[in-house]
C-alpha cells in the first residue's frame, strides 16, 4: 500500500506569518484602508490573497492590483522572512525512512513555493510541490490537490496535513482524512469542526498520528 502525505506550506512546513504580514500591509494602505493589528493580519496566512483581500475592504475588481504590490515586496524580500518550524527536517526525515510518498499542496503560487523550500533545504523530502497559479485559475485548496491528483496517480492511502479549515475541507472535497496542525495560523475549532480527523499538538503527536493512519 502506497503512504501518501500531503503537506500544506505556510504554517504548517513553515512559519510565515512576518514576511507574509509586512506584504499586506502597504497593499491595505495603497487603498486607504484601515491596517488591522498583526495579530488580526494573521488571518492573511494560508487562504489565497485574493480573498483575503476582499475580506479587508479592497474591491473584488481590484485584488490583482493589491496582489501586486504585495508580491512587489514578498517575491525579493517577504518569502525568506519565513522559518521551517522546529522539528519538521528530523519528522520529514522519519517519514521518508519509512517509505512515505510527501507532496505539498499549498495556496501559495507554485514557484515561490519551490524557492522557499529550496532555500530552507527540504525540497529533497518532497516527490512533487503543487502550488496556485499566478493567473489565479488556481487558488483553493480544494483546485490545487485536484491539480496534483491529475499530476500523479492516486495512491491507495492518502492524508492531508494543514493548519487551517481550507486544508480540511480542501481535503474533503476528495474523500482524503485530514490532520489538523495547532502550531500554525488557523484556529483549532474550525478544523474539528471542518472534520478533522485528529489534531496535532506536536511533531511527535503528528508523527504518530500518520504513522497510525498509514499502517
Amino acid at each position: 500500500m502506497e503512504k501518501t502525505i500531503l503537506f500544506d506550506l505556510d504554517g504548517t512546513l513553515t512559519d510565515s506569518g512576518e514576511g507574509i504580514i509586512n506584504c499586506v500591509i502597504p497593499a491595505l494602505e495603497y487603498f486607504g484602508l484601515p491596517v488591522p493589528s498583526r495579530e488580526e493580519l494573521r488571518v492573511f496566512v494560508g487562504p489565497p490573497l485574493h480573498d483575503s483581500f476582499v475580506r479587508h475592504g479592497v474591491p473584488a475588481d481590484q485584488t490583482s492590483k493589491a496582489i501586486e504590490i504585495y508580491r512587489s515586496r514578498y517575491v525579493p524580500i517577504g518569502k525568506y522572512e519565513n522559518s521551517p518550524y522546529p522539528g519538521i527536517r528530523e519528522l520529514l526525515e522519519h517519514l521518508k525512512a519509512k517509505g512515505c510518498q510527501l507532496l505539498v499542496a499549498t495556496s501559495k503560487p507554485e514557484q515561490m513555493s519551490v524557492d522557499i523550500l529550496n532555500h530552507f533545504d527540504l525540497a529533497k523530502y518532497f516527490d512533487r510541490i503543487c502550488g496556485a497559479s499566478l493567473d489565479s485559475s488556481r487558488t483553493s485548496k480544494d483546485a490545487v490537490i485536484q491539480y496534483l491528483i491529475d499530476q500523479t496517480s492516486r495512491p491507495d492511502s492518502m492524508v492531508m496535513v494543514g493548519d487551517t479549515k481550507f486544508d480540511i475541507l480542501g481535503a474533503k472535497a476528495h474523500g482524503i482524512p485530514a490532520i489538523g496542525v495547532a502550531w500554525g495560523y488557523g484556529d483549532v475549532e474550525e478544523m474539528v469542526e471542518a472534520g478533522a480527523a485528529a489534531i496535532a499538538h506536536s511533531m511527535e503527536e503528528l508523527e504518530r498520528l500518520l504513522t497510525e493512519r498509514l499502517e
